[in-house]
């Protein structure tokens, strides 16, 4: 990592994604931060044309900075989609700077948003770990779970419910079985008997 002057409101130090930028000091919003910078690379120029990789900072259709140089702090500040900081472009003084959008207090992550071509390119692939996705994605598991929760305790109410109604209806069928077995004669059965008792069972 590069040395940081002290008088530097920020350093270098482990993010969720690798390594980031951190504030050492309050910064204001409006302030500059720090500059974007490194060679710059014309695209008519095949050798320049040629180069790729994930710090290439494009300033209009011809002109495009190489912060991959170590000593370009500001390629140490990481994607934000809710950012606290800006990229200032100036295409034609062919400069970069990075200023603060909100107030930004020690120990904050500095961000800014690289843009939707860089999103689609490197972020959307592997899924964006800024704080705002990771709120997103802990609410949307959240969500999840409560839902698979609910779905749970319905099928459980549900096989209770029908537990309950078989046992009511075996009851009911019980009942009736036993009902049956001790019924009464009926009248005309109870003068037959007794006729047969008499001997004066008719022919």
């Amino acid at each position: 990592m590069p040395a940081i002057p002290s008088n530097k409101p920020f350093r270098v130090g482990r993010s969720r994604t690798g390594l980031g930028l951190f504030a050492t000091k309050p910064i204001k919003k409006g302030a500059k931060i720090v500059r974007y910078f490194g060679p710059l690379l014309d695209s008519k120029k095949k050798k320049d044309d040629a180069i790729e990789n994930k710090y290439l900072f494009e300033l209009n259709n011809r002109w495009t900075i190489d912060g991959s140089v170590r000593k370009n702090v500001a390629r140490y500040i990481n994607h934000a989609c809710k950012p606290n900081a800006e990229s200032d472009v100036r295409p034609r003084k062919r400069k970069v700077v990075i200023r603060a959008i909100k107030n930004i207090e020690p120990g904050d992550e500095i961000n800014y948003d690289y843009g939707t071509d860089y999103f689609k390119a490197y972020l959307k692939p592997i899924g964006c770990k800024c704080d705002a996705c990771e709120k997103k994605r802990k609410k949307k598991r959240a969500e999840a779970r409560v839902e698979r929760l609910r779905l749970k305790e319905k099928a459980e109410r549900k096989a209770l419910k029908q537990a309950e109604k078989l046992a009511s209806a075996k009851a009911g069928t019980r009942k009736l079985n036993g009902a049956k077995a001790t019924a009464k004669p009926t009248v005309r059965q109870s003068a037959k008997a007794g006729a047969k008792a008499n001997g004066h069972a008719s022919m």
